[in-house]
């Protein structure tokens, strides 16, 4: 696991643990702040590693 910081959205600054080996490249946080209350904020690393902000995804969207 690594500590990784969230840049924009609604999430920005939050600092969050991914797993090093995981297959998936993006990591979505159940967010109350989002344009979907109850949701999930969706971010993945940029070229450069740094996390960004994707979307926010409703509590029923995969």
């Amino acid at each position: 696991m690594s500590e990784v910081e969230l840049h924009g959205g609604p999430l920005d600054g939050r600092r969050v643990d991914v797993g090093e080996i995981d297959d998936d490249p993006w990591i979505a946080i159940i967010n109350d702040h989002g344009k979907h209350p109850g949701g999930r904020s969706l971010y993945e690393p940029d070229g450069s590693g740094t996390w960004r902000w994707v979307r926010d995804l409703r509590w029923d969207e995969r």
